[in-house]
């Protein structure tokens, strides 16, 4: 841990009291006292001395053999035997990583009755797959899966872990990552290899989605990251690539206890078609002005076979469920087809959906900033372009 103190030098000019945000130094007999109660080592008070009297010092790691660690691994989310898509998207940045890295793809399989998925994952470009089963692992559970993969890195040692930034892959990778005491980044829409270092570049929303960061782990392997859904290009099947390397894990009782258990699975239902997996979206933001306008544009997704998408703006305020929002704090989408209806363009928005193959934008403000993303802005009062677009797709479709 980083630590603060202030040296002899200070001879109490007041500046690190000016500067500090938190209200955490104060002067006592004309030198400065830092609260370390208060303090949040944001170093704000360290560049307005004027003679260098405050020092913050932080802890380095022991030293890691960067070198003993090789290999892109994917955490293979499966749910009742079923690969989750995201998992495809993994696999096909990964094959670029591991190209970059000249190393081999690996996919991680964790759950009970499921080697016959190895099939499709050696066909989607893994060059090997680490599979564990037990009869305890057929749903997930935090601490086993994590304990499990905690003990395939220690022995086998991945240079970089992916897993989806999904409810899954949010719980299980933070555990995994403390474990092995390394860094994580999640909520990745960008993975690169710095071809100086050789590090993983991995870029993610920050501030709100008002920047993009681009984070290394340069000290610490395996290096980890937590990827959004639909923001990367799926790993194509290759037919005739049918084998590859099984590596077993061997998985005792003690490696699969937990102290929670699972009671009952309650499936949510969608009204249509779930977003993230729909070649078409219709969204609607704060210019439907209230939850009965919703009808309009499910009668639409309903006629193109479609699903419906909200803002932020919309879940908020009542008028759609939460697992209709598009965005930074909801799902990400890569439809072929997007409807923006009513939505101004907040980057928080922007960020869920840019990656669509085409945009139509709907708002009557023609300074919206969603047309400046948009391939077909349509300016006007959507009550009236809506119904007028779904009378014209159901007059064209029944041809």
């Amino acid at each position: 841990m980083p630590s603060i103190q202030v040296l002899d030098k200070c001879f109490g000019c007041q500046k690190c009291v000016k500067a500090c945000p938190f209200d955490a130094i104060s002067m006592h007999h004309k030198l400065a006292v830092i609260d370390l109660n208060k303090c949040t080592l944001c170093g704000a008070c360290v560049e307005p001395c004027p003679v260098e009297a405050i020092v913050i010092e932080h802890e380095h790691s022991p030293h890691v053999d960067l070198s003993a660690y090789k290999g892109v691994w994917v955490f293979v989310e499966q749910k009742d035997g079923v690969v989750q898509s995201v998992v495809w998207e993994l696999l096909g940045e990964g094959k670029k990583l591991a190209g970059a890295r000249n190393t081999e793809l690996a996919a991680v399989l964790i759950g009970y009755g499921v080697e016959a998925l190895t099939r499709d994952l050696f066909q989607r470009g893994a060059d090997k797959v680490y599979l564990a089963e037990h009869p305890s692992l057929v749903r997930y559970l935090d601490e086993p899966y994590s304990r499990i993969l905690t003990k395939m890195i220690r022995q086998y040692k991945p240079e970089i872990v992916l897993t989806g930034a999904t409810t899954v892959g949010r719980a299980l990778i933070p555990r995994t990552a403390v474990e092995v005491k390394t860094g994580l980044t999640a909520d990745c829409t960008g993975l690169a290899i710095d071809p100086a270092s050789g590090h993983l570049l991995q870029t993610r929303p920050a501030f709100g989605g008002n920047i993009m960061a681009t984070i290394r782990c340069e000290n610490d392997r395996p290096q980890m990251a937590t990827v959004r859904h639909k923001v990367m290009v799926e790993a194509p099947v290759d037919p005739g690539r049918t084998d590859g390397q099984l590596i077993r894990i061997e998985v005792s009782d003690p490696d699969v206890a937990s102290r929670m258990s699972i009671l009952e699975v309650v499936k949510e239902v969608e009204e249509t078609i779930n977003i993230t997996e729909a070649d078409i979206i219709v969204s609607g933001g704060r210019g439907i002005k209230g939850p009965e306008h919703f009808g309009m544009l499910k009668e639409l997704a309903g006629v193109l076979n479609g699903a419906v998408g909200a803002s932020r703006a919309a879940v908020d305020s009542g008028w759609i469920g939460y697992s209709h929002q598009v965005g930074q704090t909801g799902k990400t989408v890569k439809p072929k087809i997007y409807f923006a209806v009513g939505i101004s363009g907040a980057i928080q928005h922007l960020v869920g959906m840019s990656s669509s193959d085409v945009i139509i934008a709907i708002n009557k403000n023609p300074d919206a900033p969603i047309f400046a993303v948009a391939n077909y802005s349509l300016v006007g009062d959507l009550f009236q372009i809506v119904p007028a677009l779904t009378k014209r797709f159901r007059e064209v479709l029944k041809r």
